[in-house]
């Protein structure tokens, strides 16, 4: 559920961004409602994923998911141009991104056995969601 909700603030990023450019500086009113909204969310849900996700990683992948959905965005809609260049630069972010999940799912679970790791059978909460130590859920 961390990494499912780490995508969808990943994915509200994109949305805030991009209402941040067609708010004109704050001077549209939807598109500013949209961008207050969506930052809130967005951050909401990172800080809830950050509890089950190490900071470094979860940020990346939001940031990553983020940038490459605005500039996907932004290329579809004609706002900027597309070039094999940023396709080729995209497609490096998303995997960069795989690539951290990945990487996060195979030190968690080489972890597992470690006492005191996160992903450690000690450190997991009531409902099976790693904690990491000193900040159990009270």
């Amino acid at each position: 559920m961390p990494w499912l909700t780490l995508i969808l603030s990943g994915i509200l990023e994109a949305v805030w961004a991009t209402a941040l450019g067609a708010s004109h500086g704050f001077t549209v009113l939807g598109p500013t409602i949209v961008f207050g909204l969506g930052l809130a969310a967005s951050m909401v849900g990172l800080g809830w994923a950050v509890r089950s996700i190490p900071i470094g990683t979860a940020y990346a992948v939001w940031t990553g998911i983020g940038a490459a959905l605005t500039v996907v965005w932004a290329m579809v809609t004609g706002a900027e141009a597309v070039s094999v260049a940023k396709v080729v630069c995209l497609i490096g972010i998303v995997g960069s991104v795989v690539g951290l999940k990945l990487v996060s799912s195979e030190s968690k679970s080489a972890s597992a056995d470690v006492p005191g790791e996160l992903g450690a059978e000690s450190d997991e909460d009531a409902t099976g969601d790693p904690v990491e130590p000193g900040h159990e859920r009270r």
